[in-house]
């Protein structure tokens, strides 16, 4: 476990999942727009072991296509638009591949949270295409980024690739057992569900040195309530207005 560090207080959720087509290249532009410093965003495996980013196992909701994304190639993935369901003014958007997510960060300035999304039976192979991958192309000008996962097998194949990159243990409710987990896999912070943060367990947390994340705060009170707990960022569809919202509270 590595100590804690300085982290943006709001991480836009998705790219700014509220205010353009979650894990697009559009997002992250809209992101950046908004005067984001962070970003969040899934990235998962194809057929072909490419890397792309895409919240669901399958591709009805955010796409034109249909099915598990797990079965369809890079190719075929990249013919389905993943922006019109959003709105008319994004029609065309692609499914973006993990390479030019990076490449855009760099152009964007935008440290990022990479959350491994693995497919069923796909744990291992997620974190360490992923893990590999970052470590060769994260550019230097970008602060280090930080994968996450709510899968343990994920994260331990992304230790094994990359030790060097940071990890972050993603939860519902704070397990029981989570002191072993974070120190199995040599995590840095816990990310967990805002709606099911308990203010004692989060004091434990905070004493270990774990930084800790809160996922998804769209009321700038409740981020000023977590803040107050301890909680060091949290995740917001709307990151410019929960950071507003803080400013005009003199956090």
């Amino acid at each position: 476990m590595t100590g804690k560090r300085r982290w943006p207080r709001v991480i836009g959720h998705r790219g700014a999942a509220l205010s353009a087509p979650e894990n697009t290249l559009a997002g992250l532009r809209e992101a950046a727009a908004l005067g984001v410093a962070w970003v969040e965003f899934d990235v998962r495996l194809t057929r072909d072991e490419r890397a792309i980013l895409l919240h669901d196992d399958t591709l009805e909701r955010t796409t034109t296509g249909r099915g598990p994304a797990s079965l369809l190639s890079f190719e075929e993935i990249r013919s389905f638009d993943a922006g019109a369901w959003f709105g008319a003014e994004f029609r065309g958007e692609r499914v973006p591949s993990l390479e030019e997510t990076i490449e855009l960060l760099a152009e964007l300035g935008l440290g990022a949270v990479v959350e491994l999304k693995p497919a069923p039976g796909a744990q291992e192979a997620t974190g360490r295409v992923v893990a590999r991958l970052v470590a060769k192309r994260w550019p230097a000008s970008l602060p280090p980024p930080l994968l996450s996962s709510f899968k343990p097998e994920a994260l331990a194949a992304a230790r094994a690739a990359a030790p060097e990159l940071e990890r972050a243990l993603l939860v519902g409710a704070v397990p029981r057992g989570w002191r072993e987990q974070v120190a199995a896999l040599g995590c840095c912070s816990l990310h967990l569900d805002q709606r099911r943060v308990d203010r004692a367990v989060l004091a434990e947390l905070t004493g270990a040195g774990l930084a800790v994340f809160a996922y998804t705060v769209n009321l700038p009170e409740r981020a000023q309530q977590l803040f107050s707990w301890g909680v060091d960022a949290v995740f917001s569809d709307c990151p410019d207005r929960v950071a507003a919202g803080l400013g005009a509270r003199g956090i």
